[in-house]
């Protein structure tokens, strides 16, 4: 196998593994700007959790760790950082000690 099919196939992993996490919603957090939308919220954890529209453009590697949309006017950003399990440390995101946390936030807090 070579380096480019290699690196596909872990983009690949890590995509899969970030789509399950994003899609049960677990270790998701919000900050403060997206709390202060609270009639909001549940469509925008429906979007974060349905997101599809991954681009070469929004998602260069191909990891499925990033995603945005617009919802009443206002950019929403929502990601996915891999920590290690004291969650101190940026972990592997192919470790099984790997913790991952999804936040979503304003554009503006970002």
């Amino acid at each position: 196998m070579d380096t480019d099919q290699a690196t596909q196939n872990r983009a690949a992993e890590i995509a899969a593994l970030n789509d399950k996490h994003r899609r049960s919603m677990t270790g998701c957090t919000v900050t403060r700007g997206v709390a202060g939308l609270t009639p909001l919220m549940n469509d925008i954890f429906v979007r974060v959790r349905d997101f599809s529209e991954f681009t070469k453009d929004n998602d260069p590697y191909g990891e499925h760790d990033f995603g945005s949309f617009e919802i009443l006017g206002k950019k929403i950003f929502w990601k996915i950082d891999y920590y290690d399990e004291e969650l101190k440390a940026w972990c592997d995101p192919l470790s099984d000690e790997c913790h991952r946390v999804l936040t979503i936030m304003l554009a503006e807090e970002y």
